[in-house]
C-alpha cells in the first residue's frame, strides 16, 4: 500500500516514472526511503516548506511565553533585570532546526521538534514561580527530564506503553489531536476567541469583522477549494496566496497590531505578526543562552520533593505529547510498515528525547514533535527529508528572523483548520457499539480540545478505559502497563494542589 514500509511492483514503477527515475534509487532515495513511502523529492520539500510556515510562529510566540516572564528572583530568561527576546528567538530557530533535522536524519520520519507551547506555559507560570526557582534551575530540570526519557527509550519502557495502549484509543489521540489543532487555528485568528466569563465565541462580540479576519476566510476557502479539487500543494499555496494579501492590505491600509506598543488595543488589527516587507532582514544572533542552566540548583532551592514532583510533571506531559504527536501525524499520512507499525519508532523516541536534552541545554525549553508537522504530511510529506528542509529554514531564521515574522497566523491558521478535519476522519475506525471503549475514547477526543492539551485528553482516556475495565470485573483485559500509565495520571491531575500543598509546608 501506498504510505506503507512495502509497495507493489506497479506502485513503485509508477513512482520512478513520476520522479524521472529509470529504476536506480539514489542514496538520498534509499536512506529516507522516499519511494517506498510513496513520495517524492518534490512532495518532500514541499511538504518541509508547508510544516515551516505553519509553525513559524514559534520563533515569535516562544520568546513572548519564556522570555517576557520573571522567575521567582525576579530575572528574566537570561539572568537579566530586562526581557532579551531577541536571545529566546534566535535559541529557538537554533534548537528548533538542530532537532528538526536530527529527528528527520535520525528517526526518518516527518514530525518537526520545536519548544512545546503547553510545557513552556508550564514553566513560566507553575514551575520559576516557586519560591527559590531561577530559569537557570527549571533549563536544569528540563535537562534532567530529558536524560531520564532517553533512559526509558533504550531500555524499552516508552515503547512498551505505547504498545499497551489499546487501538481504539490511538485512533481517538489522533481525532482528538485533530479538533484541538482545528481549534488552535481558530483561536490564532481570532475566529473563536475567549471572552472570559462568556467562555468561547464566534469572533468579536459574536461577529466576523476586520481585514486580518478576512485574509483567513479566504484562506480558509480557498484551500477547501482547491484541497475538493485535488490540488497538489494546496497547503503551501494557501499560505503564500494569504500571506501576499495580508501584505498588500498591510501596506496599503496600516491596519496595525492588534496591541499597540503603548498597550492600546486594536481588536481589529492582527493578531501576532504584523505583514509587512518594511524592516531590516538581517541581525546578527544573540547566542547567550546557550548553556545558561543548572542542573542541581532547584534541588537546593526548592528542596527534593519539589524538584522531584516538577520533574514528574514534565516527564508524564512530556512522554505522552510525543506519544500523540507521533501516533497522529503517521495516521495523518499512513506512515505504516507492512505490520500496521510506526517504522523506526524507537529512533524516533531517542531523536525526541535528545530535543528534550537539547532545549534544556538551549534555554528554549522542552522541545519535542509538533502536531503543526500534520500539515507538511497533508501536503504530501513522508520522510525525514521533509524534516531536513523544514530545519534548513529554522536555521536560516537565526539571521532572518523577519522572514518568519512576515506570515501573520491568519495566514497560516487555516491550514491547521483543514488538516483538522482531516484527522477527525479517522474517527470511523472506532467502533461505537462497544461502549468500554467507546467512552474512553470519547474522553480522549473532547477533552483534548476542551482543556487546550494533548496531554490531558491521553490522560482522561486511560483512566477512564482503567476504571470501566476494573468495575466490570475485566482486569485481565487491562495491560498491566496501562493501570500503572493510568496511576501516573491521577497523580499528574492533582500535581498543582501537591506542590502548593509543599510551597506552604
Amino acid at each position: 500500500m501506498r504510505g506503507g514500509k512495502f509497495m507493489s511492483e506497479q506502485n513503485r514503477g509508477d513512482l520512478y516514472a513520476e520522479t524521472g527515475d529509470k529504476g536506480r534509487l539514489g542514496v538520498m532515495d534509499r536512506y529516507f526511503h522516499i519511494t517506498e513511502r510513496g513520495s517524492t523529492f518534490g512532495r518532500e520539500i514541499r511538504g518541509g516548506l508547508a510544516t515551516f510556515f505553519a509553525m513559524s510562529y514559534i520563533i515569535v510566540l516562544n520568546p513572548l511565553i519564556i522570555g517576557a516572564s520573571t522567575d521567582s528572583t525576579g530575572n528574566y530568561l537570561g539572568g537579566g533585570s530586562e526581557p532579551n527576546l531577541p536571545a529566546v528567538a534566535a535559541a529557538t530557530s537554533l534548537i528548533s532546526g538542530l532537532m528538526t533535522i536530527l529527528m528527520g536524519v535520525v528517526g526518518k520520519f516527518p514530525m518537526a521538534v520545536s519548544s512545546s507551547l503547553g510545557l513552556s506555559a508550564f514553566i513560566t507560570y507553575g514551575l520559576v514561580v516557586l519560591p527559590g526557582m531561577t530559569w537557570a534551575d527549571a533549563m536544569g530540570l528540563v535537562v534532567i527530564e530529558g536524560v531520564i526519557l532517553l533512559i526509558l527509550v533504550l531500555t524499552g519502557f516508552r515503547s512498551a506503553i505505547f504498545n499497551a495502549v489499546p487501538g481504539a484509543l490511538k485512533t481517538a489521540i489522533s481525532v482528538g489531536i485533530g479538533l484541538f489543532i482545528a481549534l488552535i487555528g481558530m483561536v490564532n485568528a481570532g475566529f473563536i476567541q475567549n471572552h472570559g466569563g462568556t467562555g468561547l465565541e464566534l469572533g468579536t462580540g459574536g461577529s466576523l469583522f476586520g481585514w486580518p479576519m478576512v485574509v483567513f476566510l479566504v484562506a480558509l476557502f480557498a484551500l477547501f477549494a482547491m484541497w475538493s479539487a485535488h490540488v497538489r500543494g494546496a497547503i503551501l499555496y494557501s499560505i503564500i496566496g494569504a500571506a501576499v494579501l495580508a501584505i498588500t492590505l498591510e501596506s496599503v491600509l496600516s491596519i496595525g497590531p492588534a496591541e499597540g506598543a503603548d498597550g492600546e488595543e486594536n481588536e481589529y488589527g492582527w493578531g501576532l505578526t504584523v505583514p509587512t516587507l518594511d524592516q531590516d532582514w538581517f541581525a546578527m544572533p544573540d547566542f547567550s543562552l546557550l548553556g545558561e542552566f543548572d542542573l542541581l540548583g532547584s534541588w537546593q532551592n526548592v528542596g527534593i520533593v519539589a524538584a522531584t514532583l516538577a520533574v514528574f510533571t514534565l516527564l508524564l506531559a512530556n512522554f505522552f505529547d510525543l506519544l500523540g504527536t507521533m501516533v497522529g501525524t503517521s495516521n495523518a499520512g499512513n506512515i505504516k510498515d507492512a505490520d500496521g507499525e510506526i517504522p523506526y519508532s524507537r529512533r524516533i523516541m531517542v531523536a525526541d528525547t535528545l530535543g528534550t536534552i537539547g532545549g534544556g541545554l538551549g534555554s528554549t525549553s522542552v522541545n519535542s514533535g509538533f502536531i503543526e508537522s500534520t500539515v507538511g504530511v497533508g501536503d504530501g510529506a513522508r520522510t525525514g527529508l521533509a524534516n531536513v528542509v523544514t530545519g534548513v529554514l529554522f536555521m536560516a531564521t537565526i539571521v532572518l528572523a523577519p522572514l518568519a515574522a512576515v506570515i501573520p497566523t491568519e495566514a497560516a491558521s487555516a491550514t491547521l483548520v483543514l488538516v483538522g478535519f482531516l484527522m477527525m476522519q479517522q474517527i470511523v475506525r472506532i467502533d461505537w457499539k462497544d461502549i468500554e471503549m467507546a467512552i474512553p475514547a470519547f474522553m480522549t477526543v473532547v477533552i483534548m480540545p476542551f482543556s487546550y492539551s494533548i496531554t490531558n485528553g491521553i490522560g482522561a482516556g486511560f483512566i477512564t478505559y482503567v476504571v470501566i475495565k476494573s468495575l466490570r470485573g475485566k482486569f485481565k483485559d487491562v495491560h498491566p502497563l496501562m493501570y500503572v500509565t493510568a496511576a501516573m495520571f491521577v497523580v499528574y491531575f492533582i500535581s498543582g494542589p501537591l506542590q502548593d500543598a509543599i510551597g506552604s509546608s
